[in-house]
Order: structure tokens, then sequence, then C-alpha cells
């Protein structure tokens, strides 16, 4: 079972799992890009493991490089000491692993940006990117053998995937952790969803919220339950011309939005949202991020399209 759910009352959410063809379609553009950019490498010439990464290589050496292989980003600081003892450590790892990932290194005092679209709170921070998609690994100046487990742990995704093979650890042949349990509260919350009893799906969340406050499962399944009780009984005409009507009303907008992502246009409806903080100020901009933000949530950061709108909120607000 789901962890959240995908088969809402209609008309359905496209939540984690759902397909997005204008996404697949771009990753397969971005990854026959990356083959053609491997095939022109001269043969024997050595393969670059680790490299420093700007706002205008970004695309060309994490995403697109991402669809042929793991790309590790450590997001670092001339200020920063942790970051002195964290980045040997990756730097080593990236070596010893001989290819299996590659390593990306950024400056996020000389590209904000980068920085901004994954929401980084400090640093150092260590992401990575299988397939166009970002994965958050840690954040500080982890222990080297703690390190590894994230390394371990992320190549095992990308296999799943279809990026390389997960084989052992490099360091030592411990078997991996099984899968944990399935949690009855998120199945009772999902249940509630399925026969559209909002209250109870809701009471379910707060329940998991509770004992994990940040739980991901249980926060986007709180962003769905919002969403449905937002557009239940709308018109999705009269909603998209009221909006069409009211540029820069944050109701109008929102609710637009809303109904774009419940009728499957994801990229629409964060380009919506975008836009209005583009052209807004004050409360009502700070209001469009955390709406938009909150769709990210419930769309989930495996999707393409969330990566690509996190470029563009954070180039709409700085």
């Amino acid at each position: 079972m789901s962890r959240v759910s995908t088969q809402s009352p209609p008309p359905q959410v496209p939540l984690r799992g759902a397909v997005d063809l204008a996404a697949l379609a771009a990753a397969r553009e971005a990854q026959v890009k990356a083959e053609e950019r491997r095939a022109a490498t001269p043969p024997g010439a050595p393969t670059v493991l680790s490299f420093d990464v700007t706002e205008e290589s970004f695309q060309s050496d994490v995403i697109d490089q991402s669809f042929v292989v793991p790309v590790v980003i450590d997001l670092w600081a001339t200020w920063c000491g942790p970051c002195k003892t964290l980045s040997p450590v990756l730097e080593a790892l990236t070596t010893e692993y001989a290819g299996r990932f590659v390593l990306a290194k950024v400056d996020v005092d000389a590209n904000p940006r980068i920085s901004q679209a994954f929401q980084v709170q400090s640093i150092p921070s260590v992401v990575a990117i299988i397939k166009g998609q970002p994965l958050p690994l840690f954040q500080g100046a982890l222990p080297e053998p703690a390190v590894r487990q994230y390394l371990d742990e992320l190549l095992r995704v990308a296999a799943e995937n279809g990026l390389g093979e997960p084989g052992p650890s490099v360091g030592d042949g411990e078997a991996p952790e099984p899968e944990p349990a399935e949690d009855p509260l998120l199945d009772a919350a999902f249940e509630a969803v399925e026969r559209g009893d909002w209250d109870g799906a809701d009471a379910a969340y707060q329940q998991i919220l509770a004992q994990a406050p940040a739980d991901p499962d249980a926060l986007a399944g709180m962003s769905q339950v919002a969403l449905l009780r937002r557009t239940e009984g709308t018109d999705p005409v009269a909603v998209m011309a009221a909006a069409d009507a009211a540029p820069d009303s944050l109701p109008a907008q929102a609710l637009a939005a809303d109904v774009e992502l419940l009728s499957g246009r994801t990229e629409a409806a964060f380009a919506r949202l975008v836009a209005l903080v583009r052209r807004s100020a004050g409360d009502e901009r700070t209001a469009a991020r955390d709406l938009l933000l909150d769709l990210f949530r419930l769309v989930g950061d495996h999707d393409p399209s969330v990566a690509k709108a996190r470029m563009s909120l954070a180039s709409a607000l700085f």
C-alpha cells in the first residue's frame, strides 16, 4: 500500500507515483544529451569524478549527467569550518567508489540560487540527483562511516531507478537494513482519504505528527487533504475563468493552481504561483510562496517538475 494515497475521489490527485508526460519527455531529452556527451569523450580519457559547479553549468554538469550516474552535491562555503572537514571525506570516498557516483561541489556564496533551490538551512549540506530528481542526504560534517552509509543507500536507490548496481559497500559487508513496517496510522489515513473522510484522515495524520513532527508522509498527506477540502464542490471552468479575470488575486490564483494540480497539470500549477510570487510583494508574496511550497510537498521532491519549479521560485524571490 502506498504511504500517501494516489487514488482519492475523482478527480485524482497526481501524487507520488503519478506519471507526468511532459516531465518524462524532458527527462528523456536530458538523458540523450548526457549519453551524447559521454560518447564524445575520447577513449582512455580520464573520468572526472569530482568537479566544481556553478549556476550556469548546473544543468549540464548535474541534471543532465544524473541520467547516466548519480550526482552527489556538496554545498559548502569558504568560511565554513565543518565544510573543510567533510569535503575531503567526500572526495576520498568519491575516488574509493571508483565512478559509481560523481561529486559536484557548490560554493553557496558564489551560487546562491542553487542553495535556495534546495532550501538549504545550514552547511555543509549534501544532496543527490538521480535522473533529474533530488534526494536529500544529510547536513553537517558526519564521520566517514556515517557518510558511507548514506552513499550506500544512495546507490541502492539509484540501482532501483536503473543506474548501476547497488553491490556491497566498498568499506564493509553489512547487509542493508530491512524495510520499515507499515504504520497503521498511515493506513488509516489512506483509507479515510479513499472514502472521502477528510476529518478522519486529518485525525490520523495529526496523530503521526504528534509523535514525529517532521514525518514527510504525514506532512504530504495533510497537504493532500487540505487540497481536497479547498477544491471540493468547485466548478473547474468557473475557477479558471475567475483566475483569468483576476491575475493578481491570491485566492483566485491559488484555487486555479489547485484545480490544475488535480487535473494533472503540475507544471502549469507551479508556474502560475511562481508568476504570482514574481508580481506580488510583502505578505501576499510570502503567502503565495508558502502555497507553492505546500504544493511541492504534496507532489514530492522525486518529481522533476518540483526541482525545476524550485529553481524558478528562487529566481523569482531573489
